[in-house]
C-alpha cells in the first residue's frame, strides 16, 4: 500500500458512510496543476452525529485514529488524525469551520475522477485562493508553487473575478499579482 492507495481507500469509506468530504491540500493542488510528492492527505469533513465512530469502527486494518482531537491554527478548525502505520502517511480530517470561504468552497466543491476514483475536490479557483491564504499567513514556500503550478496550468479557465474577490478579502492579492506577473514573464504572454 503507498499513500495514494490509503487515500483511495478513505474515500471508499467516507462515500460508504456517506460522510460529506473534500480532498483538499496536495492533493487537490496536483489535479490542478503540477503532481509532487506528499506524505499526507488533507480532507475537509461534515460530519453529523456518530460519523466519527462509525468511521473508526470500519478503518482498514493499520489505520490508526488518533482519539485526541486537535486544534489546527491554521485553518482555526478542529482536526482528527489517521496514521497508516506500515507507510507513515497520515490522512487529517479538518472538520467544516464556519468561516465564510471554507463555507463557500464547500459548497462549491465538484465530483471528479482522480486515478478511476471518484472524488469530491474543491474547485481549481478555491485551491488557489486557499493556497495563496496560508502562503499570506507564512510564505510556506510549497503553497506558493503549488498556488503558481495551478494558476499558470489553468490560467485562462479561471473564474479570475472569483479569485480576485476572495483574495481582496484575505490580503492576499499582491500575491496573488506576483504569480501573475512573473507567469506573464516566463511565458511571455
Amino acid at each position: 500500500m503507498n499513500g495514494d492507495d490509503a487515500t483511495v481507500a478513505l474515500i471508499q469509506l467516507l462515500e460508504e458512510i456517506g460522510i460529506e468530504y473534500m480532498l483538499v491540500g496536495s492533493y487537490s493542488s496536483n489535479y490542478y496543476g503540477i503532481p509532487r510528492s506528499t506524505q499526507d492527505a488533507d480532507f475537509v469533513v461534515f460530519m453529523r452525529g456518530d460519523e466519527l465512530n462509525e468511521l473508526k469502527g470500519k478503518l482498514p486494518d493499520g489505520f490508526v485514529l488518533d482519539p485526541q482531537m486537535s486544534f489546527e491554527t491554521v485553518t482555526s478548525t478542529t482536526k482528527t488524525l489517521i496514521t497508516v502505520e506500515s507507510i507513515a502517511f497520515k490522512i487529517e480530517l479538518f472538520d467544516l469551520s464556519g468561516d465564510p470561504f471554507d463555507q463557500s468552497r464547500f459548497s462549491r466543491r465538484v465530483k471528479l475522477n482522480m486515478g478511476g476514483q471518484p472524488v469530491s475536490l474543491p474547485t481549481a479557483e478555491d485551491v488557489i485562493v486557499q493556497k495563496l491564504r496560508w502562503c499570506a499567513g507564512g510564505k510556506r514556500e510549497k503553497d506558493y508553487a503549488d498556488a503558481t503550478d495551478v494558476i499558470a496550468t489553468q490560467g485562462s479557465n479561471l473564474d479570475w473575478d472569483y479569485i480576485i474577490g476572495w483574495c481582496e478579502k484575505h490580503g492576499s492579492l499582491n500575491l496573488l499579482e506576483e504569480i501573475r506577473a512573473e507567469i506573464k514573464r516566463l511565458t511571455g504572454g
